[in-house]
C-alpha cells in the first residue's frame, strides 16, 4: 500500500472501545498499534482491530476529517463502521493480505 494520508478507526472488539487516528503509512501505524508499540490510549485499552479507514489526497483534509469524527457521537461512529464493515471484520487482512489465523 502506497503511503497516503489516511483516517482510521480502531476497536477493541465489536461495539467496544473506539479510537480515531490519522497517518501517512496505514500498514506501519496499524502494525504499531497491534504490537503494543504505541504508548497511551490504544495500548492501555487493547484497541488493536482496524474496522474502518478512509484515504485522502492531502494531510489537511485527513486531519480535518479526523477532528470532525472525534467530535461525533458514538452512535455516528458505529454507523460509519457498520455502513462499510457490518461484520466488524479486522481490516488488517485487507491492507496486508496477512492471514490472522497464522499467528
Amino acid at each position: 500500500m502506497v503511503k497516503q494520508p489516511t483516517v482510521y478507526l480502531l476497536a477493541s472488539k465489536r461495539n467496544g472501545t473506539l479510537y480515531v487516528g490519522v497517518t501517512s503509512d496505514l500498514v506501519k501505524r496499524i502494525w504499531e498499534h497491534r504490537e503494543g508499540l504505541v504508548e497511551g490510549f490504544t495500548k492501555k485499552y487493547g484497541v488493536k482491530m482496524l474496522v474502518w479507514y478512509e484515504q485522502h489526497e492531502t494531510f489537511e483534509t485527513a486531519i480535518m476529517r479526523e477532528k470532525a469524527i472525534k467530535k461525533w457521537s458514538r452512535a455516528w461512529k458505529l454507523d460509519l463502521i457498520e455502513k462499510t464493515n457490518p461484520g466488524w471484520a479486522d481490516l488488517w487482512v485487507t491492507i496486508t493480505g496477512e492471514n490472522l489465523d497464522s499467528r
